[in-house]
């Protein structure tokens, strides 16, 4: 809600902080390990009497004082000697206050030299640490410089010594000239120096630029805190793990504190302190920390009555905020203010934004929120009203984006009806724009000003319907408003959402309602709630009963189209194809643009797998309207189908990548996300897996977040696939098992999850029996509700059709003419087939040659490669085509390499029985329990004794394991005797522990 925050003072205790809230241990240091480094360097080499000096600036809050004490800390663990001292404005100014300071600590420390060990220099500390006024009366600047230095030096001998000097911008002129000269001077003492400075224009600024300059010290610049690094800070915060954190309490953090240490500190515990660990507002919580507030409301008073007048007046425009408008309201000339603009830019209230003198932007725009919350209503709405007459005055008929500050200003000035058409015609700008996020911004401004008799239920209703459009396209289902239904989609429930009782809407037209009740719909289903979004969408229907609108039942078509894919019956698919046709001629009519190209997209995929021709002009059509019409979003949409289809043929996704960017960029949450599953599985198909788990992962989180079950249930089924094209069963059945609960948000998961999962699992465990009960088990799903993806029909399970016999040349063509059957990941598998109908016909030589095309394409994917090479093996040694031998060696040592040792040891059975050569693998005795190991039993027994222990047959063990039954009899014989069993019986009655 809140995306900046201000500046605090300097007192920046930095990155961890004081230990206050739920956090109990030892402060934390974040993100600053690279400045630790350097400090950590500096030590070292003063202990070896090389010293150095090293300036610390940044901004306030920054966490320069907390990196200071990490370094004291660090020194002291090392055995050096440490003093602290810092300037200080307030109170009349004591001479070297920092250094007198630093030498008292030495002193109540006991490590302070008498003034006779210091010899003619004595009298020069005494003075210092002494009653004189004025110290350096009888000293200069350089004898106090000398002095200094060798106390250092005598202090530091043999161990070393750090001084530490902080807030030195408010340094007095005495104690920076005794520093320029300890800096010149420092190199040969065992001492290190740490000095603490802010970046505002000064003397401490100008002596660190010499310093640097003529190589008598480093600096050290800190920066905020990258989003990584907030997530570290707030749960040290909180006292949780990282991942622990609200996702909603990680992005106020990030986007309120810019990155700053004390800010985002301030705001975890705000947040903390007031909703627990869930990031939700209580009713009437201050948007503003009251530590943040404070400090806001200090530096505007310090900037007097004509400061606190402009920031006022600015906070009313938000973060940003033009000046030439606040000039004019003000009656004021950029000269008089500039003196003013100077002093808040010093304070780090505000920054100039962008080149010019034109605009200007508070440093976070929780400043904007604390001068608001200080202004009093009518203070606020006169300060408005004068600021819209100058925006008026100096833009006309509000051209581009100046739209959206007009109706903040009418909102500040208490005139709803106005800010609320102005936000409804800023939000389309931005729209047109490709923004969503910021026109679901705007909408959802408008849609909180309306009240009864402020909005006309035509305006009211075409700003529902925009709002909603918007949430749909930006997946923020949060924002859907309360008042559309009861038990709304904004609510956790499940309940009898869809019921005509849509609240501050119950007094639109009939035919209007109905197209919110349609849109709603939509919301349901990507929720992932199919019961919710057709009880909307029956309501739709009955309200345009009687009602016939030609402008809202296309939405309805388009609703009742996608509702239809939530359903579970045969003609699923064909059903929602006619009323997606009827929605694209219906939309056509009523010339809605957007409508009809949502509905060709839809109608698109649903034509993909079979006639993806016909699927590829719906989508270019689509492009066309969007292109036609101006609607980005409808654009990025079409490109990102038509970059899909690209891909699954060239296997290039950048056109994908290139598509999710921009959705991402634009806001659109499910679309990117879609387009990250699509690049997800073509990682898993290529073997990289770790790529693979951090697009799913990432992409289920905020899935989830959102509340975005139709998205999360593919995630979910994606890492099941990740899991078994690994062969790694249990983490796949995990993933299976988290992916139950959302069958019905998506049910074609249940044909995929068999085909795509289970299936390929079993396959590379050398369960064939398995895999094909399981294909058969997809097949049998898809036959109960059709799938509109491929789940193996047209390529693996083709394969392992011929293979086995039941399959032949009338279903190579039929997978032919299904567009899914001509992917590049099919034809490695289709092109097999047909190799071994080939060699079966007597025609070894086509079939070589259609098995090496078959190989190119399967290049790319490793592991399916190997598995192919693994399963046509014996067909092609048989019937004399191909190169099985060579083709089992390279697929063995693929399997080896990757853990998947079934499928090794089915390589070399079949290597042994076509009389070639067999590598030897004595590897895995680490997977032989203990006990057994003590034992003496082998890796190749313990595979046996896994198989005993579920009662197995030798002869079921020998084909499992690709070994003949008399040398399994051999392997039990071992067993029994090594382990002291009288039979197999009782050896599998004390083994169940074995059981895979």
């Amino acid at each position: 809600m809140f995306e900046s925050w201000p500046a605090l003072p300097d007192d920046d205790r930095g990155a961890a902080g004081p230990h206050e809230g739920p956090r109990t241990g030892p402060a934390q240091l974040i993100g600053r390990a690279a400045e630790m480094g350097r400090i950590t360097a500096a030590l070292t080499a003063a202990r070896a009497g090389r010293g150095g000096a090293i300036f610390v600036t940044g901004e306030p809050g920054v966490g320069k004082t907390r990196l200071a004490a990490e370094a004291l800390a660090a020194a002291a663990a090392a055995g050096m000697a440490t003093a602290r001292g810092r300037a200080s404005a307030v109170g009349s100014p004591v001479p070297y206050r920092p250094l007198v300071e630093a030498l008292f600590l030495l002193a109540r420390t006991g490590l302070l030299p008498g003034p006779d060990a210091l010899g003619h220099h004595g009298p020069v500390l005494a003075r210092l640490l002494g009653d004189d006024r004025d110290p350096a009366a009888a000293a200069s600047h350089v004898m106090v410089g000398e002095t200094v230095l060798r106390l250092l030096g005598s202090v530091g001998e043999g161990r070393g010594c750090l001084l530490v000097l902080d807030d030195l911008h408010d340094a007095d002129a005495g104690t920076l000239a005794v520093l320029e000269y300890l800096l010149d001077n420092i190199g040969q003492q065992p001492a290190a120096l740490l000095l603490v400075a802010g970046r505002a224009c000064g003397a401490a600024a100008e002596l660190a630029a010499r310093a640097r300059q003529r190589g008598a010290a480093t600096a050290l610049g800190l920066g905020p805190l990258d989003h990584p690094e907030v997530r570290l800070l707030v749960a040290a915060e909180l006292g949780v793990t990282p991942g622990a954190v609200c996702p909603e309490l990680l992005r106020r953090a990030v986007a309120g504190s810019a990155g700053i240490p004390f800010v985002v500190k301030e705001l975890a515990r705000d947040l903390a302190g007031r909703a627990g660990r869930h990031g939700r507002r209580g009713p009437g919580a201050p948007p503003v920390p009251a530590g943040v507030k404070d400090t806001v409301r200090r530096q505007a008073a310090g900037l007097g009555p004509l400061g606190a007048e402009l920031l006022g007046t600015a906070a009313l425009f938000g973060r940003r905020f033009p000046l030439p408008v606040l000039e004019r309201a003000l009656g004021r000339d950029h000269g008089e203010l500039s003196a003013v603009l100077r002093a808040a830019v010093a304070s780090y209230l505000i920054t100039p934004d962008g080149p010019g003198t034109q605009w200007y932007a508070f440093r976070y725009r929780l400043a904007a929120e604390a001068l608001l919350d200080d202004l009093g209503p009518g203070e606020r709405a006169g300060y408005a009203r004068r600021a819209v007459r100058a925006l008026t005055a100096l833009h006309p008929g509000l051209p581009g984006a100046w739209c959206a500050p007009a109706a903040r200003l009418y909102e500040h000035a208490g005139d709803a009806r106005e800010a609320v058409r102005l936000y409804g015609e800023a939000a389309r700008r931005e729209m047109d724009e490709g923004a969503v996020e910021r026109a679901l911004e705007l909408l959802t401004r408008a849609h909180r000003l309306v009240e009864p008799g402020t909005t006309s239920p035509e305006a009211h209703a075409t700003l529902l319907e925009r709002l909603l459009d918007a949430v749909a396209c930006s997946g923020r289902l949060d924002r859907v408003p309360a008042q559309t239904g009861p038990d709304e989609e904004g609510g956790e429930g499940d309940g009898g959402g869809g019921g005509d009782e849509c609240g501050a809407a119950r007094h639109l037209p009939a035919r209007r309602r109905a197209g919110l009740h349609a849109r709603l719909s939509e919301i349901a289903t990507l929720r992932g709630r199919p019961a919710r979004a057709r009880a909307h969408l029956d309501t739709a229907r009955r309200l345009l009963d009687g009602h016939p609108s030609e402008a809202h039942t296309p939405v309805v078509d388009l609703a009742a189209a996608h509702v239809e894919l939530s359903r579970v019956a045969p003609d699923r698919l064909a059903t929602a194809a006619a009323l997606a046709r009827r929605a694209v001629d219906g939309a056509q009519r009523a010339r809605l643009p957007d409508v009809a190209g949502r509905a060709l997209l839809l109608l698109g995929r649903l034509e993909r797998d079979q006639d993806e021709p016909a699927a590829v002009a719906h989508f270019s059509r689509a492009r066309a309207i969007a292109l036609a019409g101006h609607l980005p979003v409808l654009r990025v949409r079409a490109e990102t189908e038509l970059a899909t289809v690209a891909a699954s043929h060239d296997d290039r996704p950048t056109r994908v990548e290139r598509a999710r960017r921009e959705a991402l960029r634009m806001g659109l949450l499910p679309l990117a996300h879609e387009a990250g599953l699509v690049l997800a599985l073509d990682r898993i198909r290529r073997c990289a897996f770790e790529e693979a788990r951090d697009l799913i992962d990432d992409a289920a989180a905020d899935a989830a977040r959102l509340g975005l079950g139709r998205t999360l249930a593919a995630l979910r089924l994606a890492e099941a696939v990740r899991c078994a094209h690994q062969g790694r069963r249990p983490e796949m059945r995990e993933a299976l098992e988290r992916l139950t609960p959302l069958l019905d948000a998506e049910p074609t998961a249940r044909a995929l999850s068999y085909g795509l999962a289970r299936a390929f699992c079993s396959l590379l465990e050398e369960r064939h029996d398995a895999a094909r009960q399981e294909f058969a088990q997809a097949l049998a799903h898809d036959a109960e509700n059709p799938a509109a993806g491929d789940f193996g029909r047209h390529g693996v399970i083709l394969l392992l059709g011929v293979l086995d016999g039941r399959m032949g040349r009338r279903h190579l063509a039929a997978a032919a003419r299904a567009s899914a059957g001509g992917t590049r990941w099919n034809h490695q598998f289709a092109g097999l087939a047909q190799a071994v109908l080939l060699g079966r016909e007597g025609r070894p030589e086509e079939a070589t040659a259609v098995a090496g095309k078959a190989l190119e394409a399967a290049g790319l994917y490793p592991m399916a490669r190997r598995l192919c090479l693994r399963l046509v093996a014996r067909a092609a040694f048989e019937d004399g085509w191909g190169e099985p031998v060579d083709w089992l060696r390279e697929a063995e040592e693929y399997f080896h390499g990757a853990g998947l040792r079934a499928a090794a040891g089915a390589c070399r059975a079949l290597l042994r029985g076509m009389g070639a050569s067999v590598r030897q693998r004595r590897t895995g005795t680490e997977q032989v329990p203990p006990g057994l190991r003590r034992c003496g039993v082998t890796a190749r027994e313990f595979e046996v004794a896994r198989l005993v222990a579920v009662r197995t047959s030798n002869k079921d063990i020998a084909a499992r394991l690709h070994i003949s039954p008399r040398t399994v009899e051999k392997h039990v014989a071992n067993l029994l005797r090594k382990t002291g069993h009288p039979n197999r019986t009782a050896f599998a009655g004390s083994a169940h522990d074995l059981t895979p």
